[in-house]
């Protein structure tokens, strides 16, 4: 190591280098100053859905409640839908205005987001496995620039959600002997629920399949041919190609008298018969905090992902009618809420 040496600088120079000096020091390190601050928000959804503004109030409202409101704040919204193209553009545009954090959501979304900066900090909500998608080193220890909070509970590699929402969709049509998993080749997390329902769905004496769906014709055609058979149920995961088809989904099993089971409740506020998933509305609240974190100068390499602790069943009490589905009354004390 060379030796240090201490130098005099002239007055009329001194200006000039500590402004170079702060330009090359992260923005986290600056971020403990009273200063106004600039956020990304990135939300892979159609930006009229009130099911899904409802969680970027709850984000905006628990930042408020940390101190950073509108006048401290400044957030930039970018409402995509499930186009990647148009996610990739609205990385692109938040890395270069540029904003102090960003927000996301998706399995499909944060890494098109981590190639688009490896600095500007990355909160996550919403990934079904962010370990085995290498989006993070570990839960414990992310390392990079990206942390956030993981929709699923994991302990050694598994979750046990898939199997709870089988028992529970079982349980509202008991003469249930089939179970139908439908998902996205493209999502990362596929292989995820893909290898957790098959023993979750045997477990339960069900027999299990599994079909890959892109586009709306594949979807049609995946739901029509199991239901042309009695004694199934359908599962379907958490996913934006999902998403963005809920209305065909929904439409499709009431026409086939299929019961199913969601993980996102507007699935159910759109006719669907039942969720049960994280609760997201929470899952975005905390993710203030991670935010909060990031703008007083911590470093999302040392801020451990978190696993969801509040979880939410909904029920459609008209479609359960609709299908001819008694609910038990041990379910409906559950509900978090009862759509009628």
């Amino acid at each position: 190591m060379l030796p240090f040496r201490r130098h005099s600088v002239r007055p009329d120079r001194r200006a000039v280098l500590l402004a170079v000096a702060a330009a090359l020091v992260p923005t986290s390190l600056w971020a403990q100053d009273t200063g106004r601050r600039r956020i990304g928000v990135l939300m892979p959804y159609t930006a009229g859905d009130p099911t899904l503004q409802r969680r970027t109030k709850a984000f905006r409202d628990a930042l408020e409640q940390l101190g950073w409101g509108s006048t401290r704040l400044d957030v930039v919204e970018h409402w995509t839908g499930d186009d990647l193209k148009a996610v990739q553009a609205a990385a692109t545009d938040l890395v270069s205005r540029p904003v102090q954090a960003i927000l996301t959501t998706g399995s499909r979304v944060v890494p098109i987001v981590q190639k688009a900066t490896s600095t500007v900090p990355i909160v996550f909500v919403g990934v079904s496995d962010p370990v085995g998608q290498g989006l993070v080193a570990s839960l414990a220890r992310p390392g990079g620039n990206t942390t956030g909070i993981s929709q699923l509970e994991f302990s050694d590699g598994q979750s046990p959600l898939i199997g709870k929402q089988l028992e529970l969709i079982c349980r509202l049509a008991p003469a249930a002997t089939r179970a139908l998993l439908i998902y996205s080749p493209d999502n990362p997390a596929s292989a995820f629920h893909v290898r957790t329902f098959h023993p979750a769905a045997i477990a339960l004496g069900l027999a299990a399949v599994a079909r890959p769906v892109r586009t709306p014709f594949e979807i049609t055609e995946a739901l029509e041919q199991f239901g042309r058979e009695p004694g199934g149920v359908l599962l379907v995961p958490s996913d934006l190609t999902l998403l963005a088809n809920r209305s065909l989904i929904v439409g499709q099993t009431a026409a086939l008298r299929l019961p199913a089971i969601y993980s996102d409740d507007s699935f159910v506020h759109s006719g669907g018969l039942v969720s049960y998933f994280a609760d997201r509305d929470a899952l975005f609240r905390r993710a203030a905090g991670f935010v909060d974190r990031v703008l007083r100068g911590e470093r999302p390499a040392d801020m451990p992902v978190e696993q969801p602790t509040a979880y939410e069943l909904t029920i459609n009490q008209r479609t359960a009618g609709t299908l001819g589905l008694p609910i038990p009354p041990a379910i409906l004390a559950q509900a978090d809420e009862i759509v009628d």
